[in-house]
């Protein structure tokens, strides 16, 4: 029980002694005009490609109900021919679904593009702010990070903004 009592007193020590603060990437993200309009670039793209994959759906679902209504009056031979091709069709929509949505799809790789320069500038920003201030420790407040108190004076999101200008 020493041993624990010793450990957490040097931890508390070790706490005390280092100079921490946080900052707000979402916030200070929403903050910088580029970001704003990355994000509705992206998201104009996501619905312009969102609706081409719902046209392509609604084609195939006309072609599956013709293909329903007149399956009983075509030959064998007919009938597989266009259930290949609603088939196929139906290939279609997921490949494309997958090409513009998928993990490395055309979203994706835009969002990266255009947003991923922008956080390598705050993230070099926020270096600078640490280097200068002799920070030890910058958590994000937005992140995974569960925090469940923070100062409002440890809080530099505000110097982060004004470091790159905004």
């Amino acid at each position: 029980m020493k041993n624990l009592i010793f450990i957490f007193s040097l931890f508390t020590l070790w706490m005390q002694a280092q100079n921490i603060a946080y900052v707000d990437s979402r916030y200070i993200l929403e903050n910088i005009p580029e970001f704003n309009s990355a994000e509705e670039e992206l998201n104009n793209l996501s619905l312009e490609w969102q609706e081409e994959i719902d046209l392509l759906k609604i084609e195939v679902e006309k072609l599956y109900r013709t293909y329903q209504a007149e399956q009983y009056l075509l030959p064998e031979e007919k009938k597989k021919e266009k259930e290949e091709f609603i088939i196929s069709k139906e290939k279609e929509v997921k490949t494309l679904t997958k090409k513009r949505f998928g993990p490395d799809g055309d979203l994706y790789l835009k969002q990266q593009a255009l947003i991923q320069p922008i956080q390598d500038l705050i993230y070099t920003a926020i270096n600078e702010f640490a280097d200068e201030g002799k920070y030890d420790i910058i958590f994000d407040k937005s992140s995974e990070l569960i925090m469940l108190f923070s100062h409002p004076e440890l809080d530099k999101s505000e110097e982060i903004i004004e470091k790159l200008g905004y």
